[in-house]
């Protein structure tokens, strides 16, 4: 548990006094979860996990037989402002809890509100390790978008296929293809793939 502890508060970015306060307990107590002189009770492990964005199973250190999906990744999107085709690219960050992903936008991206880029929020549920399938709204107050989410996964989990159909600026009905990679090149480029062998949905 220990090493669970720290492992996943280092990968969210998290000192110990951000865990302590989000669990709800001192920092001296997490200090010594780490270090391993104590074990939390069932109450504050299940405070910590909830903080970690993982299941006390996980924080136990029982295996888990599935991809684990956290961490921040880069999505490119197919989509269009004024009838043109636009492709954007944002840092998005993804916590992990079983098959539950939640999604937070990072960065703006390449594209501007007023070319129709904006932040968004959403989750994605994991289905057999094989498909991801959920919902987005953007965070932006005169921003309206919002809509679902299908991705294939990649058999590593290295990256996602996909697309989105929502309520977008061009109409109610919209939908483009959607890639997820570790990093901006390689989700502009899945894109690219997309469209070149599947088509363009727009």
């Amino acid at each position: 548990m220990a090493e669970v502890i720290r492992k996943r508060r280092s990968e969210l970015g998290m000192s110990q006094a951000d865990l302590a306060t989000e669990a709800g307990v001192d920092r001296r107590q997490i200090r010594r979860y780490e270090a391993g002189e104590q074990q939390p009770v069932l109450s504050v492990a299940v405070a910590i996990a909830k903080a970690l964005g993982i299941s006390v199973n996980e924080l136990a250190g029982l295996p888990s037989h599935k991809v684990d999906l956290s961490g921040n990744w880069w999505m490119s999107w197919q989509t269009s402002k004024d009838g043109q085709e636009v492709i954007t690219v944002q840092e998005v960050r993804f916590v992990q809890q079983d098959e539950l992903i939640h999604l937070d936008t990072v960065s703006r991206g390449n594209v501007s509100v007023d070319e129709g880029g904006y932040m968004w929020r959403g989750e994605l549920r994991l289905w057999d390790n094989e498909v991801l399938m959920g919902w987005y709204v953007a965070n932006d107050g005169p921003v309206r978008s919002k809509g679902t989410l299908y991705f294939v996964l990649h058999p590593h989990g290295i990256n996602m296929s996909g697309r989105w159909v929502g309520l977008s600026y061009d109409g109610k009905i919209m939908t483009g293809w959607g890639s997820v990679a570790r990093s901006e090149q390689e989700a502009l480029e899945l894109n690219e793939k997309l469209r070149e062998d599947q088509g363009v949905p727009l």
